[in-house]
């Protein structure tokens, strides 16, 4: 079980011990990503996580703060997603303290130096070439702006080339001292030691960091007319498709009913979308679905490859797939998806590197953490009914979004199959 303490300036710290492993893993949570920046900073998020890792006073270079981890066998890294941004380390047990002293020094002591700034501004602009010209990166990127149109969730995560080419120190720094405060960030610590031992750790690393600025909130997304198609004409041997629909929050009392839903449709190879499209017609290699839960509003997506040719076929047989969600589900296949979402669960928490990012990521989202036999009572809970409904309201014709990358004809009447 989870323990959490908050320090006196707002930080918290939430730690489980695991005294089967050897290892410690320290997520730091800030509570902030990509929807909370306007257009012109689009892409600042992520620009400051990469410059976290260029170098301090302490550390000079970026290969000082590689080293100092990989030096004892841990790995360091971090991530930027649409509402929180991680920096987390593994390390053996008895390497603790280095680890976070590594963390503590790139989060308050980076240096930000100006030829740091344009070398990475450079990475950053290749990390999105290279996302453009990979086609199932950039389906996605495309479904997104159908499912939220004109808003920061719609975008980029990383940004734009143009965006990212007018962000500034003076932006980023801006940013980081209304955003990086300890009161909206989550120290999540789980491995080979006691909470006490972790607590003091910590409060002697980061207990004098010091709210300077309130911290500002995020743009709230409100439904709006959307297009149902979009279309990138590529010269590629596959089509690449996402097909989108409206979700659940994360909060949502259904939420878990929508994840248990996605296991039967689309998650691992023994799903309706596996079985049908790849096992039994060969349409594809890769095929599968996926949920997103923002705060405030949330998706479910479908993906797949598939020869030009197939292309209608495959959208035909993925709209077929999900009408037959709105059907009653037998009960051996119910049962089937249950176990399948309880055993993946359980076998994450096997992970220190797990436990902790999802102790913090559900805290600094929600502010309350659900153990893993809470969540293991609420999916044995879920009845087919409670399936057959959820898909009878969310799966319908008028939210329904097609997005496709790769040798499309002009006249191919894709727009006219979006029907359930």
């Amino acid at each position: 079980m989870y323990q959490k303490t908050t320090l006196d300036n707002g930080l918290r710290v939430i730690t489980e011990t695991m005294p089967h492993t050897r290892s410690v893993s320290i997520c730091v949570f800030i509570g902030v990503g990509s929807r909370y920046e306007t257009e012109q900073q689009a892409g600042v998020s992520h620009f400051i996580e990469h410059l976290l890792f260029k170098g301090t006073p302490k550390r000079t270079t970026a290969r000082e703060i590689s080293m100092a981890i990989e030096g004892v066998g841990g790995i360091i890294n971090a991530g930027t997603d649409k509402e929180l941004t991680v920096y987390w380390c593994k390390t053996a047990q008895p390497h603790f303290s280095l680890a976070l002293d590594v963390l503590n020094d790139i989060l308050l002591h980076s240096k930000f130096d100006p030829d740091d700034i344009e070398s990475e501004r450079r990475v950053i602009i290749e990390e999105i070439r290279m996302e453009n010209d990979s086609p199932s990166q950039l389906v996605n990127m495309l479904i997104d702006e159908l499912l939220w149109p004109g808003h920061p969730l719609g975008r980029d995560i990383a940004g734009d080339k143009d965006s990212v080419a007018g962000i500034s120190r003076d932006m980023m720094l801006d940013y980081l001292a209304h955003q990086y405060l300890p009161g909206n960030t989550v120290v999540s610590v789980a491995g080979a030691l006691k909470h006490r031992e972790m607590v003091t750790t910590v409060s002697q690393a980061l207990g004098g960091w010091a709210d300077e600025q309130p911290c500002p909130g995020y743009k709230a997304y409100k439904e709006q007319p959307f297009p149902q198609l979009n279309i990138e004409r590529k010269d590629t041997e596959q089509v690449h498709l996402c097909l989108g629909l409206n979700g659940l929050p994360l909060l949502h009392p259904q939420r878990f009913v929508l994840d248990l839903l996605n296991v039967v449709l689309g998650e691992g190879m023994s799903s309706r979308l596996f079985t049908e499209i790849r096992d039994r017609l060969g349409l594809a290699y890769s095929i599968y679905s996926y949920v997103d839960h923002f705060l405030d509003t949330g998706a479910v997506t479908i993906y797949a490859g598939v020869e030009p040719k197939n292309l209608q076929v495959a959208i035909k047989v993925i709209l077929e797939q999900l009408f037959r969600l709105k059907e009653p589900i037998y009960e051996a296949e119910l049962t089937k998806a249950k176990e399948l979402a309880k055993g993946r669960l359980l076998l994450r928490m096997e992970d220190s590197r797990s436990v902790a990012g999802w102790m913090g990521g559900q805290e600094i989202l929600t502010g309350q953490i659900l153990n893993v036999d809470q969540i293991m009572s609420i999916i044995d809970a879920i009845t087919a009914e409670e399936l057959r409904q959820l898909a009878q309201e969310l799966l319908v014709d008028s939210q329904l979004r097609l997005a496709v990358v790769g040798p499309v004809a002009e006249d191919e009447p894709l727009e006219g199959l979006l029907k359930l």
